[in-house]
Order: structure tokens, then C-alpha cells, then sequence
């Protein structure tokens, strides 16, 4: 009998903690996930001052609601197909999309929490401000610069020496999204925000990322995935 009762405590224990998780999917769709989450995972950046009349431009970055994303990594698919197109018999194509080349990464913990990982676009700028290559005298550049459109991270990589102090920049204060290439050391895994029109928004089809200006004082802002998920999975799940 006492096994009995051991058993059907354990299979209540399953099904409330499956409850929870499908609870919380149905809010967020539903759209009340606002009330339930709050401010959960809403970034904004400041505005960066520029030229001397102090023009004012928002940065702009994506925006991830983590009570929405159900890890199914579609994001990670078409973020590498835009970014690394093929050209077949003279014709520019989507690559293949091979998650690998992602500049978006999901990151699944368990419990069931799915963390995707993109660049915070910090205002401090501490991937560009630990590269050692000097600034161009014409375009006051360093190898890693700010995009004029964008105010994406970019590299440039004729400039570039592979040092990875960037790298280790985006770790330490960071999300720590920048990696280097397996083959050359040059940074890669900073998000374009794909000229504008970031592809991992327009298709996600749970809308859990938005393109947003973001700011500092978000909970989880600058925070990595593994801190992230051990947090929701505390809220969520009840799990010290």
C-alpha cells in the first residue's frame, strides 16, 4: 500500500509540474504573460549621444520573452540562411541554415527552460573598446566597430588579428556571444540585426522576440543563459 501511495505521489508530481510548464506556454500565447511575467526579460538601451549638435540614436537589439520560446530553434535556422547565403548557378539563395553559423543561439536546461542567447549591444562597448588595433585615421574605426545604419557590432576583417580580446571582453562583461572562428580566431556570433530587418523576429512563430531599444535596468539584463535559466527554473518549476 505504501508503494502504492509513493507511486501516485510521483505521477502528481509529473503532472503538476507539466501543468505549470503548459500553463505558462498558454499564458504567453494568450498574452498573459504580461501580467504574469512583468518586466521579465524587457531590455532597453539608452540612447547614444553623437556629433556635437548631440543627435540622439537609440540602440536597438532583440528582445526575448522566455515565457514564449519553446526552443525549437527556428531562429537559429534562418539567421544562419540570411547571413550565409550560397550562390547556385549565378543565383544569391538563402544558405543552408545550419544552426552552427547562428548569430542567435538557443540554449536548452533542464528542467524545460529554453534560453536563446543574442547580443545585448552593450552602450559601454567593451568588445570594441578591448580591441588593441588602433583606429583608422579616416573612419576612426577599429577592427570592431559600431555600424552606421545599424549600431551593430561588425568586424572587420582585413583589420582584424585574431587576438580575441573581444572575445574575452563579451565573457567577462557580456553575454558572451562573440567566438572565435575555429579557424582564423576572428570574432564571430555578434548580431547584424540582418541590415534592420532581423529574420529570427519575422519568423518566429510563437512571438517570442521583438526588435526593440533596450535599456540596462532589465533583471536579466547582460546575464548568461545557464544564471537565466536557473532563475526561471526556480519561478517556474519551484526549484531551489
Amino acid at each position: 500500500m505504501g508503494e502504492k501511495r509513493l507511486r501516485k505521489k510521483r505521477e502528481s508530481d509529473n503532472l503538476r509540474k507539466s501543468t505549470r510548464r503548459d500553463f505558462i506556454k498558454n499564458m504567453a500565447i494568450g498574452g498573459g504573460a504580461v501580467i504574469f511575467f512583468g518586466n521579465l526579460g524587457l531590455l532597453q538601451l539608452s540612447c547614444k549621444r553623437l556629433g556635437q549638435a548631440g543627435e540622439c540614436h537609440a540602440y536597438s537589439m532583440i528582445l526575448v520573452d522566455y515565457s514564449k520560446c519553446t526552443g525549437c530553434r527556428i531562429c537559429e535556422t534562418v539567421c544562419s540562411a540570411f547571413n550565409h547565403k550560397q550562390e547556385v548557378n549565378g543565383k544569391v539563395l538563402p544558405g543552408l541554415g545550419n544552426p552552427f553559423y547562428s548569430n542567435i543561439r538557443v540554449y536548452s536546461f533542464n528542467p524545460d527552460v529554453d534560453i536563446p542567447a543574442v547580443c545585448a549591444m552593450c552602450p559601454d562597448n567593451p568588445c570594441i573598446n578591448a580591441c588593441p588595433v588602433p583606429p583608422d585615421p579616416k573612419t576612426g574605426r577599429k577592427a570592431l566597430y559600431r555600424d552606421d545604419k545599424t549600431l551593430a557590432i561588425k568586424n572587420d576583417p582585413n583589420r582584424c588579428i585574431g587576438c580575441g580580446s573581444c572575445v574575452e571582453a563579451c565573457s567577462v562583461r557580456g553575454v558572451g556571444v562573440i567566438v572565435p572562428n575555429l579557424e582564423t580566431n576572428k570574432p564571430e556570433g555578434m548580431c547584424n540585426l540582418c541590415g534592420g530587418d532581423p529574420q529570427c523576429v519575422k519568423y518566429c512563430p510563437y512571438g517570442a522576440l521583438s526588435l526593440v531599444e533596450v535599456s540596462q535596468d532589465e533583471e536579466f539584463y547582460r546575464m548568461p543563459p545557464d544564471i537565466i535559466a536557473k532563475e526561471l527554473a526556480r519561478r517556474w518549476y519551484s526549484i531551489q
